[in-house]
């Protein structure tokens, strides 16, 4: 996940854009509202993540108080298990966000890779969420998603909490002391906030914890049904079992925790008491610093001075080709930057993004992509080297939306990324399949995986270079 003009040999792409002191890069996610985007302070040679939104959405949708209350939250916590904001700037038309950027990938991938972790090595992770959540809880805010994918490793694999677009502060408490906003999703979702009466924000947190303890050890959800008033009773029930392979300690912590009701759930300063969880416990250590939100106020200012604006500028390089990588921004595409885990067979843990390898050029990728996906149901537009696909039938969450880009890794090698930025995630697996299946052709295989695709009856060899992510 690296700079797209990270090379001095990048002659061939199509232009670089800066934004004040910062040079971005490739897109890492996006969704309804935002994008985020890899980028490089020019000035200090760092690595950060930004986050862009779009002004006009903002306005359009009410959404300043929110996009206001999300800024000042990551500004107000500052803790080494939460993922930082360093400063926001705004253009005429943009909001960003300038973000630490977190190598390690998504904890949602280790489960996925490793199907559970051992007792020792989920407790770790969840002691670091407790801490991150209880600072959270001291200083007022309150995620309201937690879940495995806004939780993320660095590159020692330390876990942080991400995501604070669902965050609640102070100011949101009615004065029956009770948040009333439903949000969040579903599986990881607290009884209390689905009844949609008002809810404790810290001790709806502390659920969806207990929820991803489970996941952690258990490798699936203790809550799951595709029907969703089915998964509601199940919820409100607590209606799960522990599998054997847990300890006793754990499964008695567990109930504690998804008690569906909330005057008799644990609270967070039990559960750091707990015998099982403050077995190997370190306590964090972190400075309190001063924070000031003047850059906030001066991008909100109703005045518009254009001195607290910054320029979005495109440098034109030359013609259009695909985005080159090197040797390290191709390394740093997979997890952890863990060469090991990217050219691996992993069509079974197609997640929200994927990649695969071909030797066929760039132009010709393009066009069988568009012509596997035209069939499918989807609209295609092209922007040179990249695609965006929107499903034409609406599902679970929305229409489905796909982004693929290429990349050149080598004169005759490209990688091309498929990863879904609407819609649901599983809808998105199963386009993936069908996907690929028509884009065999294409997909580049080593002579030991033709050789094993050659002697195999079900014709699966041609998704060898797959990586999820």
């Amino acid at each position: 996940m690296s700079s797209r003009s990270g090379s001095a040999g990048n002659s061939g792409n199509l232009g670089r854009t800066r934004v004040g002191k910062y040079e971005l890069g490739r897109t890492l996610g996006e969704g309804t509202f935002a994008k985020v985007k890899f980028a490089r302070n020019v000035e200090t040679g760092e690595n950060v993540a930004i986050k862009i939104i779009d002004k006009e959405k903002v306005m359009k949708h009410k959404m300043i108080a929110q996009i206001k209350r999300e800024i000042s939250t990551m500004k107000l916590v500052k803790h080494p298990n939460v993922n930082r904001m360093y400063e926001v700037m705004a253009s005429k038309t943009k909001i960003y966000f300038v973000l630490e950027f977190v190598t390690g990938g998504e904890l949602f991938d280790k489960i996925s890779s490793k199907g559970r972790l051992k007792e020792d090595e989920a407790r770790k992770y969840f002691q670091q969420l407790i801490n991150a959540v209880d600072y959270c809880h001291s200083r007022g805010v309150y995620h309201r998603d937690l879940k495995p994918e806004n939780l993320l490793l660095d590159a020692n694999g330390v876990l942080k909490v991400s995501d604070f677009g669902l965050s609640a502060l102070p100011q949101q408490v009615r004065e029956d002391g009770l948040l009333h906003t439903t949000c969040g999703t579903p599986n990881y979702v607290a009884p209390e906030v689905i009844n949609n009466k008002g809810y404790d924000g810290a001790k709806a947190d502390l659920w969806s914890c207990g929820v991803i303890l489970f996941v952690l050890m258990a490798g699936y959800l203790p809550f799951e049904d595709s029907n969703l008033v089915s998964l509601y009773k199940k919820i409100f029930k607590a209606d799960f079992t522990c599998p054997p392979w847990f300890s006793t300690s754990a499964k008695k912590l567990i109930k504690r925790i998804l008690d569906p009701n909330p005057s008799t759930r644990i609270m967070i300063a039990e559960v750091v008491e707990n015998d099982w969880f403050k077995k190997g416990y370190k306590a964090p250590t972190f400075e309190n610093a001063d924070v000031s939100l003047d850059d906030i106020h001066a991008i909100f200012d109703e005045s518009e001075d254009t001195r607290n604006l910054v320029v979005e500028r495109r440098e034109i390089i030359g013609p259009a080709a695909p985005v080159t990588m090197n040797a390290f921004e191709l390394i740093s595409t997979s997890q952890g930057l863990n060469l090991g885990t990217l050219f691996e067979k992993q069509m079974g843990l197609v997640n929200r993004k994927t990649r695969f390898t071909s030797k066929c050029n760039a132009n010709e990728i393009i066009s069988k992509i568009e012509a596997a996906a035209a069939p499918l149901g989807f609209d295609v537009k092209k922007n040179n080297y990249k695609m965006k696909l929107l499903g034409e039938k609406e599902g679970r969450k929305g229409h489905l939306a796909v982004a693929t880009e290429v990349f050149q890794v080598a004169p005759s090698l490209y990688m091309v990324e498929v990863r879904k930025s609407g819609g649901d995630t599983l809808e998105f697996h199963k386009f993936y399949k069908t996907l690929t299946a028509g884009l065999k052709d294409i997909v580049w295989k080593t002579i030991d995986e033709e050789k094993e695709e050659e002697g195999s009856s079900n014709g699966n060899g041609g998704a060898a270079a797959v990586v999820s992510s």
